[in-house]
């Protein structure tokens, strides 16, 4: 066996985990081992080991599969050439026979549950067709939680799952009973509607209905569980579908195109206008803007040359590049953001629910009670018919019908009330951090700005007209695609309309543009397109441009016939609901903190505008995500709002991540909550929602359990009509879905149109 020596870090994939008390004992038992610390994540279903010694990955896989589940190391990245794709497909198939499970269960089940509560659907040989329904369902319906009690015996532990299984097959098993030996299975047999609390005979009563309703809810639990477990790997699946396909790189001096993944360091390859950047390298040849807004989330272009370096999935918005790729595959930037986002979402707590910490109590205590039961009635001679009735009531009533429909119904209600307003929960491990959190981070381009340049200032020479400044620099700017251009020509033709044709156009790559606008000769760019042309800019614009810069917007110089006349300041404006926003939230008991990349002269200066004390400024992308864990690491439970790929390993990290729907796929998928129309003031609602909603799953657990606890004694007593037990597990559905629906009245802060 090879051993290894030193400290190792190893990721699991964990296979048969079936609720989060599973993953608590993969962990404690990884835990027991010598030179082993293991974190292991129910949501994603990986474990993250650190280990040292003699221990081998090959050991941990042997603990896991005794522990009764399964484990392995999943494959690299590279391996396979389309991962986005085939985890998506893998999803899918994983969800269809659960689908296919629940619906079976729920066709079968509702007539049953018909026929034993309604006594005129019952007639001659009604309970033989309950049996007939019924027994698929508890056999075919119920396998998942047979099959998962088994493994959990055979290791010694108890879960919900155990519950289950022994509740709906003793429920089965004493119908069974009640109709081949008993007197249930006479023709004519009925179960009479009469609520009253008396001692019955167990041989004329049959518990079908229990049996396939139990199955049926707690099927319709797990698949909406599934189902937003489902997205768990999307973000990974969102930054890796970033990156370029193909690329054409120079071979013989030809270009020929290749898979990215076929790219090796040292491949030279073109980048033209529009294409994405298909790994990081280093410019040999051209001058070009490079957008990388859905990389770095930072609105403003990078000018790049001859010597700079470039990263893959940004995208060429001005000439051809030449290229040489210096990191590929796993080691480009992009992949690096891709294990930032796993390791965060394996380093979050898996939330555990509230049924499965109760469970790890309740149910070796109602096994205990129901063994009890048996064994006192049979010791005080009141037969074994009465005592194994008394015995399996107390199974059948312990197993809450009500806690399948706990957590789905308040999600699903929750949900939609949050899709009305333009606010997306993922799913029931989102909720409990909401209660906590104390301080929020807002990324700041694209969430408290609008994440777009904009022509947001006009400073003129003596004697220079407005109008005249922007019909020139618009003109020469609409013919150019740097971004900065687009938004000097977007704000001259919203002031003042149509813009003339230019004549002469020429560029400076890194520099500006020129040409000829309704007879002169116009300049405009960067102040040393214009001083290379002997055009000096006056004072009063001198001292303009540099206010503009000092607080991080861009100045373009403009100058014709001989002599700078204006200079236009771009910059991205902050969002006009964004002080509104942060008052909201400062309502809720937050504290905000502006998180950026760009300079802190432009932080401060946003930070002011919207009303935030606390300023991080100048943070390289890949470092946003060490910024969420030294702000957890003081103590802070974090909320971070972004829109950006960089922001996407953040998201995960945070204890509660608010992705921008306007933002890029990996962060919208690496957050919990999503914020659809991009109005930061929704951030407020989607907390207050995302706590109302765990508010009515807390309060549903609560009276799922709370009924069956109260029904317990009269089982044990023996004094549990089934029709009582039938009409309990009905009333504390109803009340459950009823508790559900008041989720729909839930009213947001600021009312829009799309508030319904």
């Amino acid at each position: 066996m090879t051993t290894v020596t030193g400290e190792r870090d190893v990721e699991l994939r964990i296979g048969g985990m079936t609720c989060a008390s599973c993953a608590a004992r993969v962990e404690k038992k990884l835990n027991r081992m010598e030179g082993v610390t293991a974190t292991v994540n129910y949501a994603t279903e990986k474990a993250q080991v650190a280990y040292e010694g003699d221990v081998s990955v090959a050991d941990l896989i042997a603990t896991v599969e005794r522990t009764g589940y399964t484990a392995a190391v999943p494959e690299p990245p590279a391996a396979a050439p389309a991962p986005a794709e085939a985890a998506g497909d893998a999803a899918g198939d994983a969800l269809t026979p659960l689908r296919q499970r629940l619906l079976i269960s729920l066709v079968l089940t509702v007539p049953v549950v018909l026929m034993a509560m309604v006594p005129p659907l019952q007639f001659t040989y009604w309970q033989w067709l309950s049996l007939t329904l019924a027994a698929p369902v508890v056999a075919y319906g119920a396998w998942p939680f047979h099959k998962a009690a088994w493994t959990n015996l055979r290791h010694g532990a108890a879960t919900m799952d155990t519950l289950i299984s022994m509740g709906t097959l003793a429920a089965l098993g004493w119908s069974l009973w009640a109709l081949f030996l008993g007197h249930a299975g006479v023709p004519g047999m009925t179960h009479p509607f009469e609520p009253t609390i008396a001692r019955t005979d167990g041989s004329s009563s049959i518990y079908l209905e229990a049996a396939a309703g139990v199955t049926t809810f707690i099927l319709a639990g797990r698949y909406f569980e599934a189902r937003a477990k489902r997205k768990a790997g999307a973000a990974l699946r969102a930054l890796l579908e970033l990156g370029a396909k193909d690329v054409a790189v120079l071979r013989a001096g030809r270009e020929v195109r290749i898979p990215t993944n076929e790219l090796r360091v040292g491949d030279h390859f073109v980048v033209r206008p529009g294409e994405k950047i298909a790994t990081d390298g280093t410019v040999l040849d051209g001058a070009s803007a490079v957008d990388a807004s859905m990389l770095t989330g930072e609105s403003v272009p990078v000018e790049v040359s001859p010597g700079d370096t470039v990263t893959g999935a940004t995208v060429n918005a001005g000439g051809r590049l030449v290229v040489e790729a210096t990191r590929v595959g796993a080691d480009t930037q992009l992949a690096r953001m891709a294990r930032l986002v796993e390791e965060a979402q394996n380093g979050k707590a898996a939330a555990q629910r509230l049924a499965d910490r109760i469970s790890a109590v309740f149910v070796p205590a109602v096994i205990v009670l129901a063994l009890g039961t048996l064994g006192y009635w049979l010791a005080t001679g009141a037969g074994a018919v009465a005592a194994f009735t008394a015995a399996v009531a107390v199974l059948i009533i312990a197993c809450p019908c009500a806690l399948g429909l706990a957590t789905p119904t308040a999600l699903m209600v929750g949900t939609g009330r949050g899709a009305q307003l333009g606010i997306l929960l993922k799913g029931p491990e989102v909720l409990e951090s909401t209660r906590k959190v104390d301080t929020i981070v807002l990324d700041k381009t694209g969430t408290v700005t609008t994440g777009e340049m904009t022509l947001s200032g006009i400073h003129l020479a003596a004697g220079v007209d407005e109008a005249q400044a922007l019909r020139l620099a618009g003109a020469l700017e609409h013919a150019s695609e740097h971004p900065v251009a687009r938004a000097v020509a977007g704000g001259a033709e919203s002031r003042i309309g149509a813009l003339p044709v230019p004549e002469d156009f020429g560029s400076v790559p890194g520099l500006g543009v020129h040409g000829v606008v309704e007879g002169h000769t116009v300049l405009v760019g960067r102040e040393r397109l214009l001083a290379d042309r002997g055009l000096v800019l006056p004072a009063e614009l001198a001292a303009a441009k540099a206010a503009a810069e000092a607080e991080g917007a861009t100045a373009v110089t403009v100058g014709w016939d001989g002599a700078a006349r204006a200079v236009l300041v771009v910059s991205d404006a902050v969002k006009p609901t964004s002080a509104e926003a942060v008052r909201l939230l400062r309502g809720l008991g937050l504290t905000p903190v502006l998180l950026t990349g760009d300079n802190k002269a432009v932080a401060e200066a946003v930070a002011a505008e919207v009303g935030i004390d606390e300023v991080i400024a100048e943070v390289l992308p890949e470092d946003k995500v060490a910024v969420v864990a030294r702000l957890q690491s003081e103590g802070r439970s974090v909320a971070m709002v972004g829109d950006g790929v960089n922001d996407a390993a953040a998201l995960a990290r945070a204890d509660l991540g608010l992705a921008m729907g306007t933002g890029t796929d990996a962060a919208i998928e690496a957050g919990d909550l999503t914020l659809v129309r991009g109005d930061l003031r929704v951030a407020a609602d989607a907390i207050r929602l995302a706590r109302a909603t765990l508010g009515t799953i807390r309060t549903n657990l609560f009276w799922a359990f709370g009924y069956n606890v109260a029904a317990l004694p009269l089982a044990a007593a023996g004094l549990l009509n089934p029709m009582i037990a039938g009409a309990a597990m009905a009333f504390s559905s109803v009340f459950v879905v009823g508790n559900s629906l008041r989720l729909r009245r839930f009213r947001p802060l600021v009312r829009t149109s799309a508030d319904g």
